[in-house]
């Protein structure tokens, strides 16, 4: 074993399956179960090692998220492994620094980035590890400098305000195929882990509210309904979060007619 794949080996680890199974043992989260055996990789979502330029040595794939991820050598030997920005190739160099040249996959203050950039990797707090906009093909438009905050424009079109002081990574992520996949037979998605999901509908009135009838029936009531009688559609999810107060326009789906 050569020293990278020694280097590469000490980015994995086991990753237990859990089922969605909760400590006590009680399924917390329908439909998981199974799939094929998996190492994680340690990501690197913060901006350690600072001021230390890294060399792009692999892009890999990751089974355990739907972006790619890039392999780093930095000065001394030392690899990590980030996320891969889109146009990333392998031989480029990256910077985690307080200022660097706005390219993808370097990692600066948002203050330092100028307006019009698309972001991702996004901390909420300074000098904290990334936690916005981390899956495949998203990223954050920089819409402008306003005082201590940073205004973007998320994936879900949501504009907000972020501390300019937090970090981000410059570009998009990685992989923006990943959301036209077709997993074409039932088996590669027992792969993945996914267990069969049940209509409610063919279910009986005691399994689900939608259950019961004779053959095929609507489900008798003005919105569904999840299988514990909740309703499961257009039912705001976001109570008493402290965080509204940075929320300029809210996003959503974009009305047909309407630019």
């Amino acid at each position: 074993m050569n020293s990278r794949a020694k280097k590469r080996k000490n980015l994995l680890t086991p990753l237990k399956k859990r089922a969605g199974r909760s400590h006590q043992g009680k399924i917390t989260v329908r439909h998981k179960g199974g799939g094929v055996k998996r190492l994680y990789r340690v990501i690197t979502f913060g901006q350690e090692p600072f001021e230390k330029e890294g060399k792009v040595i692999d892009i890999e794939y990751d089974p355990n998220r739907s972006a790619d991820i890039a392999l780093v050598e930095y000065e001394g030997g030392e690899c990590k492994y980030i996320l891969a920005p889109q146009k990333l190739r392998k031989g480029d160099k990256i910077i985690a620094s307080e200022e660097a040249e706005v390219r993808p996959g370097n990692r600066m203050r948002l203050k330092n980035i100028p307006v019009g950039t698309m972001v991702y990797n996004i901390a909420i707090h300074p000098d904290g590890k990334g936690k916005l906009v981390r899956s495949a093909g998203s990223g954050a438009l920089i819409l402008a400098h306003e005082g201590k905050m940073t205004h973007l424009r998320m994936p879900s079109r949501e504009v907000r305000k972020i501390l300019s002081d937090c970090f981000a990574t410059v570009g998009e992520v990685s992989n923006p195929e990943h959301r036209y996949r077709n997993l074409k037979k039932a088996g590669i998605s027992r792969k993945k882990g996914v267990r069969p999901t049940v209509r409610g509908s063919v279910m009986n009135p005691v399994d689900h509210p939608h259950g019961g009838g004779e053959g095929r029936q609507p489900i008798g009531m003005p919105s569904p309904k999840t299988p514990w009688g909740k309703k499961a559609r257009g039912v705001r999810t976001r109570r008493r979060k402290y965080t509204d107060r940075y929320i300029i326009k809210r996003g959503g789906k974009k009305k047909k007619g309407k630019k």
